[in-house]
């Protein structure tokens, strides 16, 4: 991710709705692709303020109404009370009438904004029912508990909200947006990692597997990950949860989790392969890295090792958690390679 400048000169970043120099209302302009100072309209509406653009705005409805966003949508034919590009994937969101839950919802779009721009990255192809896609995707946060001073209950005649993906809509817990509530989770599942978007990067790994993978590409992937059909998912879950994974796990997969089931190690994968993308992405607009990344999965894996040995050690100086493994091992490579392949070939070639 890189910044931005607001017209006054002040750094803008990704999240900002405001810049703390001039006070500007800023946001994401999609027509010039930029975190920008926002000019209200005489006639109602922005303008965005960033050289060469001049685009008339208006504030997503979940920015204006809600204030749990900071993209704007182009105006066409006045005014109008809508969604972003982001937003309008929202099948659900959390009960607004319990507090903290806006809080929550606004750092589950936080997290989802991050997700939909390392997939604009990749340029890999996603939309709603809406578009003409074969598998649309939506989400749904959602909550089965309630937080109760500083701790969270379970809600009567609720059922358990579990954080997932099917055919196309993922699910996510309010309550993985409490960040001591999501710590308690990781040490209690021995998770190495927990993370909010990781969440989503995690579960749209999913996704993927039914839009480029399903009946599509089975066999290679199988090759390299597994008969997802034996054993059956709820047995191989059933498993896990009971003998948990294999001592020697680090010599065949990304992760404990990994180890579940195929379709896990998929997304598990996925996952990391998202976590490289975006790490480098900052990486290399904030100067922090000076291998030469050309897009091969070698030098990916080259760049994030070296940025991964650097973020290690200034965490470790902070008591912080690695930000990645020491070394991958050559069945992860392969794996890797393989979805790395999968998304070039997804991705409409530029002429």
């Amino acid at each position: 991710m890189q910044t931005f400048s607001c017209r006054c000169g002040n750094s803008l970043f990704y999240e900002n709705t405001h810049c703390l120099t001039c006070q500007s209302d800023v946001g994401w302009c999609p027509a010039c692709s930029n975190i920008v100072a926002i000019e209200p309209l005489d006639n109602g509406g922005y303008r965005c303020t960033h050289p060469g653009c001049d685009t008339a705005l208006m504030k997503c409805h979940n920015y204006a109404v809600e204030n749990v966003c900071n993209r704007m949508v182009v105006m066409e034919r006045g005014q109008a009370d809508v969604l972003c590009d982001c937003c309008r994937y929202n099948e659900v969101i959390p009960d607004l009438n319990i507090e903290g839950h806006r809080e929550r919802w606004a750092a589950l779009e936080a997290a989802k904004r991050r997700l939909f721009h390392t997939l604009d990255l990749l340029k890999l192809p996603h939309g709603t029912k809406d578009d003409s896609i074969n598998v649309p995707l939506s989400f749904s946060f959602m909550a089965d508990a309630l937080p109760d001073q500083g701790l969270w209950r379970s809600t009567a005649k609720q059922e358990k909200v579990y954080t997932g993906h099917a055919s196309g809509h993922i699910t996510i817990n309010v309550k993985e947006a409490d960040d001591v509530e999501r710590e308690r989770l990781r040490v209690d599942m021995n998770e190495s990692h927990r993370t909010l978007i990781g969440h989503f990067r995690h579960e749209i790994g999913h996704y993927y597997w039914d839009v480029l993978v399903k009946d599509r590409d089975e066999e290679a992937c199988r090759a390299l990950f597994g008969n997802h059909h034996r054993p059956s998912y709820a047995e191989a879950l059933e498993r896990y949860y009971q003998q948990g994974a294999p001592s020697d796990w680090p010599a065949r997969f990304i992760s404990a989790y990994a180890t579940m089931h195929p379709w896990e190690d998929f997304a598990e994968t996925f996952a990391y392969y998202l976590d490289m993308v975006a790490v480098l992405d900052t990486a290399l607009h904030m100067g922090i890295t000076h291998v030469e990344y050309d897009g091969s999965l070698d030098s990916m894996l080259m760049a994030f090792h070296q940025v991964g040995l650097a973020v290690n050690e200034l965490n470790r100086d902070m008591g912080l958690l690695d930000l990645s493994p020491a070394a991958l091992a050559p069945a992860v490579r392969d794996k890797l390679a393989y979805l790395h392949q999968l998304i070039q070939a997804a991705s409409p070639v530029e002429r």
